[in-house]
């Protein structure tokens, strides 16, 4: 026999001894007494959810009958735009193209949003997402303001935490009130007409 092959004998002998050592020293724990055992009742939980059916889609998949949390709020879809590279697009501009396909409009109610709509749209906002449509909403209108959503409506109007101004949509001044607020004639006070 040659001295490698004895050595390999040898240390395969060493590994077999301590792990017999080894195992030798192992505890084992005592059962516990039958009184110490809980009982489990076979009564169903009252807080179990409720029965939501399922169908086979495909050989392995199965498929709950039930629509996601985001087919429920749509503010929850989650997104992922990329904004037509325009040089002059504005807040408005970028609101407008997210809100497209999500199933809501935006609000033209008060002139206080206007100056939000004409802000200019930050290189940074020219990709958002993946981000929930909430999330991609607030991103683009910032910190200074509030969203609201008329879920009823299905638009989304934005305000100063500070204003009170209502969501409600603004109506046309009537002719009453527009020949109230613009006269007819021009004043004279030394101008020109």
């Amino acid at each position: 026999m040659s001295a490698i092959h004895v050595s390999r004998r040898l240390i395969g002998a060493g590994l077999l001894a301590s792990a017999g050592l080894v195992s030798g020293c192992a505890t084992t724990t005592t059962p516990l007494a039958p009184d110490a055992i809980e009982e489990v009742s076979a009564a169903p939980d009252p807080e179990a959810p409720e029965f939501i059916p399922v169908v086979r889609y495909g050989r392995y998949t199965l498929v709950e009958l039930a629509p996601t949390v985001a087919q429920r709020d749509l503010l929850l879809q989650t997104i992922d735009v990329s904004m037509p590279e325009d040089a002059r697009a504005t807040v408005g501009d970028g609101l407008r193209h997210v809100l497209k396909r999500s199933g809501y409009g935006l609000c033209q109610t008060a002139h206080v949003v206007i100056e939000l709509y004409a802000l200019p749209l930050p290189a940074a906002h020219l990709h958002l997402g993946p981000m929930t449509l909430r999330d991609a909403l607030l991103t683009l209108a910032g910190p200074a303001w509030e969203l609201h959503a008329d879920d009823r409506a299905r638009q989304i109007c934005f305000e100063r935490p500070g204003d009170s101004v209502a969501i409600e949509p603004a109506s046309e001044p009537s002719a009453v009130e527009a020949v109230q607020t613009f006269p007819l004639e021009p004043s004279v006070s030394g101008g020109q007409p």
